[in-house]
């Protein structure tokens, strides 16, 4: 049950062009076999996302994204006892994806790419992530950084959360995510983890998703995505500690570990 312990969400990029594994599981059956065992590994729910959001990236069209995403989708089928959710802003990729067996839709707009996704999750009883992100993955990079990254965090996701709402999702279908490292410089995604506790006036549970991200690299003396294991398991621990119910991660047998002493710390 969510809150009981801190839930771990395995990250599965079926893109060409992810920032953190390239294209390592752009290929149906090596992204099944690589889902599988984050399974055994531990993970509670994986999350598969077809259209890369890293800086830069322009989208694809949702034709593409589901020609990528439904050969995973049904190889997974009746193989996978862990949830699925799938990591997409349009409302026909999610409504596809939910009917294949996905069980969550994660959106890193916050519904504002596409406001009919709300409507998508409400008709299929899914639980929905609502995440922070200034500008797109195109523009994020290049608009000026906030002046108060917090007065905008709280704001945008106010909005989200009344969209959802007004859209008649239930509260307990909603979980938010500050958008660590979309449109934030490095050192405002250390401010965002010092003081996740902010969130709690939304009164529903949180999602961050820290792992291999580019402050942790610029931080390590500018470190490549695969040399951040250790760099990840210190902000996830730091984000478990803040307040954060799931953690979003690419490696999760390391970071099972840290999630279960990081519990018994709180539990203590």
């Amino acid at each position: 049950m969510l809150g009981e312990r801190t839930l771990l969400m395995g990250v599965l990029n079926v893109t060409p062009d992810s920032f953190s594994e390239g294209g390592l599981f752009f290929e149906p059956e090596k992204a099944i076999a690589h889902a599988l065992e984050m399974q055994r590994a531990g993970a509670d729910l994986i999350d598969i996302g077809a259209e890369s959001a890293r800086p830069g990236s322009r989208g694809i069209s949702a034709e593409e994204e589901l020609r990528r995403l439904l050969p995973v989708l049904r190889g997974l089928k009746r193989r996978l006892r862990v949830p699925i959710s799938v990591d997409t802003t349009k409302a026909e990729v999610a409504e596809a994806a939910l009917r294949a067996g996905a069980q969550m839709v994660n959106d890193i707009s916050g519904l504002r790419a596409d406001p009919r996704l709300a409507a998508v999750a409400r008709r299929y009883e899914a639980p929905l992530a609502l995440m922070h992100m200034r500008g797109t993955p195109l523009t994020m990079q290049q608009i000026p950084p906030a002046t108060n990254i917090w007065r905008e965090i709280e704001r945008d996701l106010g909005w989200s959360v009344r969209q959802a709402l007004k859209a008649r999702l239930r509260r307990t279908q909603l979980m938010i995510d500050p958008g660590i490292g979309f449109g934030k410089t490095v050192a405002q995604n250390f401010e965002i983890l010092r003081e996740l506790r902010r969130l709690e006036k939304f009164k529903l549970p949180v999602l961050i998703g820290t792992s291999r991200k580019s402050f942790i690299g610029k931080t390590l003396d500018n470190s490549p995505s695969g040399q951040r294991l250790m760099g990840t398991a210190a902000s996830v621990t730091a984000a478990i500690l803040a307040g954060a119910h799931m953690v979003r991660v690419h490696d999760v047998a390391e970071m099972v570990q840290v999630v279960r002493i990081t519990d018994s710390l709180l539990r203590a």
